[in-house]
């Protein structure tokens, strides 16, 4: 008996991944480091704000109409990338059962020529990659690919050599979409086999100079405390890590810094030569509080904002978010979960912290953006400790400041020029702007945002120059 309802769904996908083709043949616009060493842009100079979410296991776990699903999901909300893992483990298998590389050997891609699209049983592993990275190319989503993750490395399944031919293939086969941006590392110390990043960093380079990269370290450290000047390396990126403030046991690290992962940004912000930074794993919406136990409190909507607005006015180019259950797109399918995630991924898409990162993009895109800096100077007095600190940044004609508890807090006026300044309250949960109205431009001035001083009761504070 003909199974229409199977054929249906092949030749829809051969209709989808032929417009995909046709629309990513357009290309996207390359991005590079900002004149300034600041900042990300487009190759037309157009400033690129990192609206990173965390899709890690989307290669391995989601069939191809899941992953429409999910990249069109993640467009509407206002990602422009998502950082996904290309081997998470050796061998790494998709959902069609195709294993990546033959005899576990990563310099050994399991490879079959042309490309099937008409019989998902004979899915290859790396057509099934093509096939997800060019979805995303037609709708203007980067992917910010992690060759293997480090724990393969660090477990020595993967030697200098075979980084080596790895990355060869891995960098020859995607260097020509427009939409790769190259995440090395995973999750590891950077001092982990640095031997094997090194090459595989260098061979990226060699074979790809088009697109960015950098790495992405192990929790509660920063990619510049090994890469800052390899050559290969073209922007920072810290994982702050997902423990509370009382549960960093990282003392013995060279940085120690808790929840304030603002303070990760101050210190890549103060390296020569300048390079961008970025916090690219923050604590996940809906992942228990140091991971491991999941009867702790969960990481919730108004952490992830703070993490966000905390390391963006510090220097940051952008933020990624992650969803405790969209990071690993636990399905009903999973005999087993990671971290207590209870929630299916397509339900989890949905969780409150998604819907609110967009206004983080929104409002640094609606000022000048490449004359932004860092500047805590706009704070009158003492500032506050952990829940309390205010993150304070300033453009040629405005100020914006941070308060993640909504209490009252003095604010150093005469930054910008004229006798008054607008000042208007912006709302991270909505993105509506709230005008106060025409304030004196001299002294100190007090404000005080709307509602009780609590926890996640955040509020920007906008000063425009008028």
């Amino acid at each position: 008996m003909i199974n229409f309802k199977n054929i249906s769904i092949v030749l829809l996908s051969i209709m989808l991944f032929g417009c995909a083709k046709k629309k990513a043949q357009e290309g996207l616009q390359p991005l590079k480091v900002s004149t300034n060493g600041r900042y990300l842009m487009t190759a037309d100079g157009k400033p690129f704000f990192w609206l990173a979410d965390t899709g890690w296991l989307l290669f391995n776990k989601l069939n191809r109409a899941e992953a429409v699903q999910y990249l069109d999901d993640r467009q509407k909300k206002g990602f422009n990338v998502i950082q996904v893992m290309v081997l998470h483990t050796v061998p790494s298998v998709n959902v069609y059962g195709d294993s990546s590389v033959l005899n576990s050997d990563v310099s050994r891609p399991d490879t079959t020529s042309g490309n099937n699209d008409q019989n998902e049983k004979e899915y290859d592993y790396w057509d099934h990659v093509d096939y997800i990275i060019t979805q995303a190319e037609a709708k203007g989503l980067y992917m910010a690919l992690v060759p293997v993750w480090g724990t393969n490395v660090k477990d020595g399944k993967v030697s200098v050599q075979q980084a080596e031919k790895y990355a060869d293939f891995l960098s020859k086969r995607y260097r020509d979409h427009s939409n790769i941006i190259w995440l090395n590392g995973g999750d590891i110390k950077g001092s982990d086999s640095i031997a094997v990043w090194n090459k595989i960093g260098e061979t990226i380079r060699k074979n790809d100079t088009n697109h960015l990269m950098t790495f992405h370290p192990r929790g509660r450290t920063a990619s510049s405390q090994w890469f800052h000047n390899a050559s290969w390396m073209d922007f920072n990126m810290v994982q702050s890590g997902h423990r509370r403030y009382n549960q960093d046991t990282s003392k013995k690290e060279t940085l120690h810094y808790g929840e304030d992962n603002w303070k990760y940004m101050e210190a890549d912000y103060k390296l020569q030569p300048f390079k961008p930074t970025i916090d690219g794993e923050p604590s996940y919406e809906g992942i228990p509080q140091g991971l491991h136990d999941i009867k702790e409190p969960r990481w919730n909507d108004s952490d992830v904002r703070r993490y966000g607005y905390w390391s963006v006015f510090a220097g940051a180019f952008g933020y990624t978010y992650g969803q405790n259950s969209v990071m690993q797109m636990h399905s009903k399918t999973d005999k087993e979960t990671a971290y207590g995630s209870t929630e299916l991924w397509p339900s989890a898409l949905n969780a409150p912290g998604a819907s609110q990162m967009v206004h983080l993009k929104n409002l640094l895109l609606s000022r000048s953006y490449f004359d932004r800096v860092p500047d805590q100077s706009v704070i009158a007095g003492e500032n506050g400790k952990q829940y309390n600190r205010l993150l304070a940044t300033r453009g040629k004609d405005y100020i914006m400041v941070y308060n993640y508890t909504g209490r009252a807090m003095n604010i150093q006026m005469a930054k910008l020029k004229g006798e008054e300044v607008k000042a208007s309250w912006y709302n991270p949960r909505n993105g509506e702007t709230t005008l106060i109205g025409n304030i004196s431009n001299k002294g100190i001035h007090e404000f005080k945002p709307s509602g009780t001083e609590k926890n996640g009761n955040d509020w920007v504070l906008i000063l425009d120059q008028i």
